[in-house]
């Protein structure tokens, strides 16, 4: 039986691998974990997953040389660089070490696989959005014609951020509202759960905001990558406050934007929209005051028409009532004119007849005839009570005789 040094034996394993091996293999993997040396040299973990199982793991290392090379072209294509958790098409050789084991020697990578599985990765995230329903939940929320309470969602040092607040500050039309920052990152991998943290705080303030706008200036596609994880989108989707984007890009949209109410490319196009917002509210209401001051206008001028032709009726009926009751008048006259005698003799017989009724119900001449007056306490008695006690005062013609009640029957 040959025996073998482990030195031996490894340097037999090279021999056979370097004899039956090709000279290089185009390999798919995930990048697991990812260290750039000092010195230039890349180095890489590779994995392959089955959901969260590893099914496999090797080692790969890019020479010095060789990233340099690859490296600025594969960022230039993809817009990212070469980062955890993407997926890769690289070409590479399988290398065995008597002293460091095996490893996988990576000479170049496909940009065309990792663009597509960027665009595989958006696709089904936004797929997945549709399948549950809130895709287009934020869009259903009608925006505020007039936005006058702001949440915004970006760096404090950002200059998108800055772009914004001088757009909108430094209106020619004197345009204001409440403009309040939620801090947040807004790139790498903690840009998301950091979003997502200034959502509820904005959900859980006492402000009723308008709209959220989330703000970020321009950057590469990897930066903007973040913008297009599942979590953050469907946050924004399902948030109960319009949602405005203004992320910094011309050509491409994220899912963010996909899923916001009101997308725009840029921080100052943000800035704009609101401004633009308020200026065609204050036209709308500039068009509806003249209109009411143009019917107003016209009100009046039919108004005063209808005086003057009322108070040129008033006038002419004054005149002819004034020469109806002068008529009258005049007829009045003639007649007292003319019949005074007449009018004296009869008020004269009605005089004198009325003085002779007052006459004969005159007390002194019911006296005359026999008749007597009684009073009881001082008042004419008239049918009213009398008691045992009681003055009664007897009137004649001659004489007053006064008695006092003793009995009565």
């Amino acid at each position: 039986m040959n025996q073998y040094s482990l030195h031996e034996f490894n340097l037999l394993v090279k021999e056979v691998l370097n004899t039956h091996l090709e000279r290089s293999y185009w390999v798919v993997a995930e990048v697991s974990q990812i260290n750039l040396h000092s010195n230039g040299h890349c180095y890489l973990e590779l994995v392959e997953k089955d959901n969260n199982f590893i099914k496999a793991k090797a080692r790969g290392t890019i020479w010095a040389n060789t990233f340099r090379e690859i490296h600025p072209w594969f960022v230039s294509q993809t817009g990212t660089e070469l980062k955890q958790g993407m997926k890769i098409l690289f070409n590479a050789s399988f290398e065995f070490h008597e002293v460091y084991g095996v490893s996988l020697n990576i000479r170049d990578l496909d940009v065309n696989f990792t663009i597509g599985e960027r665009e595989r990765k958006k696709q089904e995230t936004i797929q997945r959005l549709e399948a549950e329903g809130i895709l287009q939940m934020n869009q259903e929320l009608a925006l505020p014609t007039v936005i006058q309470t702001l949440a915004i969602i970006s760096s404090a040092t950002a200059a998108g951020y800055e772009d914004f607040i001088n757009q909108f500050e430094n209106n020619s039309y004197g345009y204001q509202a409440t403009l309040d920052l939620y801090p947040s990152a807004m790139q790498g991998d903690a840009a998301p759960q950091s979003m997502i943290d200034a959502l509820h705080k904005i959900y859980e303030s006492d402000v009723e905001y308008d709209a959220v706008v989330v703000i970020r200036g321009g950057g590469s596609k990897m930066d903007l990558d973040c913008f297009d994880d599942y979590e953050l989108c469907a946050h924004l989707a399902q948030f109960p406050i319009p949602v405005i984007t203004g992320i910094g890009h011309e050509r491409d949209q994220s899912i963010a934007d996909l899923v916001a109410n009101t997308y725009l490319k840029t921080p100052t196009s943000v800035a704009e929209f609101l401004i633009l917002s308020m200026l065609e509210f204050e036209s709308s209401l500039n068009s509806v005051y003249e209109s009411i001051t143009l019917l107003a206008r016209e009100f009046i001028h039919d108004q005063l028409e209808s005086v003057t032709a009322l108070s040129f009726g008033y006038q002419m009926n004054a005149r002819q009532i004034i020469q109806r009751h002068s008529l009258l008048l005049e007829q009045n006259i003639h007649l007292i004119n003319n019949r005074p005698a007449g009018i004296l003799k009869q008020n004269q017989i009605e005089l004198e007849s009325k003085t002779k009724l007052i006459e004969a119900y005159n007390p002194a001449s019911l006296l005359k005839k026999g008749y007597t007056i009684t009073r009881v306490n001082g008042k004419v008695l008239k049918g009213q009570k009398i008691a045992i006690g009681d003055e009664l005062e007897t009137e004649t013609t001659q004489q007053k005789i006064k008695s006092t009640i003793k009995e009565i029957k």
